[in-house]
C-alpha cells in the first residue's frame, strides 16, 4: 500500500533537515577542534627551551 503523497513529502523533509543540522553540528564542532589544535601549538610553543 502506497503512503499518501504529503506523508512522503513530510519524510523527504525531515530528512533534509536533520542533514543540514548535522552537517551544522559536525563543522562547528570540526571548527572547534582545529581551532583548539591550532591554540595547543602556540602554547607549545610558547613554553618552549629555545
Amino acid at each position: 500500500m502506497k503512503e499518501p503523497r504529503g506523508q512522503n513529502e513530510k519524510d523527504h523533509q525531515w530528512w533534509l533537515e536533520r542533514g543540514v543540522a548535522l552537517r551544522a553540528f559536525f563543522y562547528v564542532f570540526g571548527t572547534h577542534l582545529f581551532a583548539g589544535f591550532v591554540w595547543l601549538l602556540f602554547y607549545l610553543g610558547g613554553h618552549a627551551h629555545k
